[in-house]
């Protein structure tokens, strides 16, 4: 069975050596020590999240501390070129469960987008809030999938937002039922950003897909079916991934 991964401070994860000390503490250590009880003798990772992976044995365990050996010293290098998902807010938290599951599927950003037809709305006073949610979801994801690398999670944009990360990036492609082109026909970039535009539950409108398309983006298609806001873009970034990385 893979080991399970915790979350360290960066700097302590960077410093570490094979066969030094180290020391897995804060709300981490806690979880290891009191909830998943690490026991002695225990192997486990701890990441910085920015790609470098510690293999860890634990010699000893107090209440919210973790004192271990570091076995194995790795660097996970940054995927090119970068899957970003922009989900569309949507109700009933499958904007969320969409953002997890793109987590776990290897997604390297995740942009939160408010869409014209999004039932959801993130009011100013609310942004904050609404972005640590999302925040949570991708550090319980990040943990769950074993992943030695943290996907960035953007601050929300509007269409004109939406627009200009559009002229940045290498492609950027737009699910649409009405699409012509399968996505898995769309020839990828070597490098850049690679978006993938997912609408609210009642589609993109006619004026955000013609803004879009004028900025460079290409409307694509999944398949036959209609899926919900919360599995298209997992979807599309399994079929991605199967294409670029899992081979």
């Amino acid at each position: 069975m893979t080991h399970l991964l915790f979350l360290g401070d960066p700097a302590v994860v960077r410093a570490a050596v094979v066969g030094e000390p180290i020391v897995l503490d804060g709300a981490e250590g806690r979880h290891a020590a009191t909830v998943v009880r690490v026991r002695a003798g225990q192997q486990f990772y701890v990441s910085d999240g920015h790609g470098r992976r510690v293999l860890v044995e634990a010699a000893s365990v107090e209440r919210s501390v973790v004192n271990g050996v570091v076995v194995e010293v790795s660097d996970e290098p940054a995927a090119s070129p970068a899957f970003v998902l922009v989900q569309a807010l949507a109700k009933g938290d499958r904007d969320e469960q969409a953002v997890e599951a793109a987590t776990e599927l290897g997604v390297d950003e995740v942009v939160p987008w408010q869409a014209e037809r999004s039932v959801v709305v993130w009011r100013p006073d609310r942004v904050a809030r609404s972005l640590a949610r999302w925040e949570a979801v991708v550090t319980r994801a990040t943990k769950q999938s074993r992943r030695s690398r943290m996907p960035l999670t953007a601050a929300p944009v509007d269409l004109a937002g939406l627009v200009e990360r559009v002229t940045r990036s290498s492609l950027t492609l737009v699910l649409h039922e009405d699409a012509a082109p399968a996505l898995s026909s769309v020839p990828l970039p070597d490098a850049g950003e690679v978006l993938v535009v997912v609408g609210p539950e009642g589609g993109i409108s006619e004026r955000e897909l013609e803004a879009l398309v004028a900025a460079g983006a290409r409307p694509v298609r999944l398949g036959r079916t209609i899926l919900r806001a919360s599995s298209a873009g997992p979807a599309a970034l399994a079929v991605l991934s199967a294409r670029h990385r899992w081979r």
